[in-house]
């Protein structure tokens, strides 16, 4: 408050210096800057006690009779009253405006406090969707292939050594270890699953682009199929002059291979899944067509996360190999999508990949 009261006394003595080279409105204009500047910076009371100090100092210094309270032209009585109004009103409205001011940013703050609370609320409850999910699957998922191991193991052990509770012969004995063999692929294939996307999502995956012909791509795809292919029929439409794309060959035939594998595991026994590659104007397209009941259009971009199966009842894995599949062809500038499958049946998912020119 000193300060308001001092600027005004300085101003006044500054134009007192001046003498009769101002006029009492530039004097006005002058105190009541000082007046709205106290208001502005130092708040409502230093505005208050600077506007009664110009008053005072406007009527003693600058109004005729000078060095004296009294007014002696009615019309400067006007003026003097005028200045005083002004300038308690724009004090006050100068000082409300900073008080609002102030509000709003503490508001502001309170609002992103606020906003970041929710945030990191939203996050913590994603965190733990994500947390649920990965729980599921790894009791599902990891527990099965071990149950399955466990039980085999038992049953070898029970059918060896002197106190024998199952007879097993050559062949009973050959299929527990084939469950075993199995199931430990099972186990392994999902943890390579683990690795490979946290590679991807760490941007870790080094991935070749050399200039592979498509149709060994898809040979060696449907090799690795053709296990799972031993109930369905396979069709290949390949476009004559198909150039090479620019890829790792090892990668993108995970990849179709992958697919191929969905087609199977969603698509009636005995259905057809069709492999096909063309030119688009973005590049080489390879698709894979499945019989099966489709995916609905609004989960047609959510079931490339993570963890994200369309039906839970039906066989499948934890619910990676889509989101494995855009890291992996993504990483070289090419893009994978879902639409309805030819004819309005079954699901298709395209691939495509920069040409080599």
């Amino acid at each position: 408050m000193g300060f308001s009261l001092f600027s005004i006394l300085a101003v006044a003595a500054l134009l007192g210096l001046l003498g009769d080279r101002v006029n009492a409105t530039t004097v006005a204009l002058s105190l009541l800057i000082v007046v709205l500047f106290a208001a502005t910076f130092l708040g409502r009371n230093p505005a208050l006690l600077a506007s009664l100090a110009a008053m005072l100092v406007f009527n003693y210094f600058f109004l005729p009779p000078l060095g004296t309270w009294h007014i002696a032209d009615p019309q400067n009585l006007v003026a003097w009253a005028a200045f005083t109004v002004t300038a308690v009103i724009a004090g006050e409205l100068s000082a409300y405006a900073r008080r609002r001011a102030d509000e709003s940013v503490h508001l502001y703050g309170q609002l992103q406090a606020a906003f970041a609370k929710a945030t990191e609320a939203e996050a913590l409850k994603q965190s733990e969707q994500l947390k649920s999910a990965l729980l599921d699957a790894v009791t599902h998922d990891l527990r099965t292939p071990l149950t399955s191991i466990k039980a085999a193991v038992t049953t070898l052990l029970d059918s060896e050594g002197g106190h024998r509770t199952i007879e097993l012969d050559s062949s009973g004995r050959t299929d527990f270890l084939d469950i075993i063999n199995e199931e430990t692929d099972r186990l392994n294939g999902f943890i390579e699953s683990m690795v490979q996307l946290a590679r991807v999502e760490a941007g870790s995956l080094q991935l070749a682009t050399d200039a592979v012909p498509v149709e060994e791509i898809i040979s060696t795809a449907l090799q690795r199929a053709e296990p799972v292919l031993v109930v369905h029929e396979v069709r290949v439409n390949l476009e004559k002059g198909l150039p090479s794309v620019k890829a790792d060959m090892r990668a993108i035939a995970e990849v179709i291979y992958n697919l191929v594998e969905n087609a199977v595991k969603y698509s009636p026994i005995a259905s057809t899944v069709t492999v096909t590659a063309r030119r688009s104007e973005e590049g080489i397209e390879i698709s894979v067509n499945d019989q099966g009941k489709g995916i609905p259009t609004d989960l047609r971009e959510q079931v490339f996360e993570k963890f994200v199966r369309v039906d839970e009842t039906s066989p499948g894995g934890m619910g990676l190999g889509l989101a494995i599949a855009r890291g992996i062809v993504e990483a070289q500038n090419g893009h994978i999508k879902i639409n309805t499958g030819d004819e309005g049946v079954g699901t298709k998912v395209i691939v495509t990949l920069p040409a080599q020119q």
